[in-house]
């Protein structure tokens, strides 16, 4: 197979695995509004998932992984267009599967055990306490700045990055770049959810915006990989 066509394969499928596994997530875990609520209640939702959420979290943080492949083979497949553009756009993707995977990797890892401490009946107050702390600290740190921010932001800027490759190329149709370039450019702006004064939603346009712009944003990579198989 050529270049172009296991690119295409590779933009069809991390889609598509991306959303079954945040689907799955949100239907068994209320997921991601059960991050809204109290530290007790998350980790008794995720000891009531038993090992079948622990295996859902590690797939969903693995296709973070599949993110850093479908970039190097979206710029081996355009490769007409500028070097350049390629090169920064192949540095920033790479990047955001990076942190992607950081921001996730925490939930099959480290909340089995926290949520296992918790649920300890020799456990003082002073422990719990403690549980709770690492718990929201890490969502702060591994989820909101890492895998959100920094995660958003990254893949936001690859995608208007890409989008501007696809408009020089000649493996498409340039026309396919201009919603990666919207996504790409509104992906940017989710980035910044954080910085509004609700707590813990943080912008409210952001919030609301992120969901619709990662279905808009896999529908794109869905139709790349289609043009580029065709």
């Amino acid at each position: 197979m050529s270049t172009a066509r296991v690119a295409g394969a590779f933009l069809i499928a991390m889609p598509v695995a991306f959303n079954a596994a945040f689907g799955m997530l949100a239907a068994r875990f209320d997921y991601p509004d059960i991050l809204r609520r109290p530290t007790a209640e998350v980790l008794e939702r995720f000891r009531a998932g038993g090992p079948g959420l622990v295996l859902l979290w590690w797939c969903f943080a693995l296709t973070a992984v599949l993110f850093a492949p479908l970039v190097v083979l979206l710029s081996q497949a355009v490769g007409d267009a500028d070097p350049t553009l390629l090169a920064v756009a192949t540095t920033v993707g790479v990047l955001a599967a990076i942190v992607q995977f950081l921001g996730l990797i925490r939930w099959p890892f480290v909340v089995p055990y926290l949520a296992r401490a918790s649920a300890d009946d020799d456990a003082s107050p002073a422990r719990r306490e403690a549980v709770d702390v690492v718990f929201q600290s890490l969502n702060r740190y591994l989820g909101v700045g890492v895998g959100e921010h920094l995660g958003y932001a990254l893949t936001g800027a690859w995608s208007v990055l890409a989008g501007i490759a696809l408009t020089e190329t000649a493996e498409v149709p340039g026309w396919l770049g201009l919603p990666g370039i919207a996504a790409g450019a509104a992906l940017i702006v989710c980035s910044l959810e954080f910085v509004g004064p609700h707590e813990p939603s943080g912008w409210r346009v952001a919030e609301k915006l992120t969901p619709v712009t990662y279905v808009v944003w896999s529908l794109w990579l869905a139709a790349t990989g289609v043009a580029l198989l065709a």
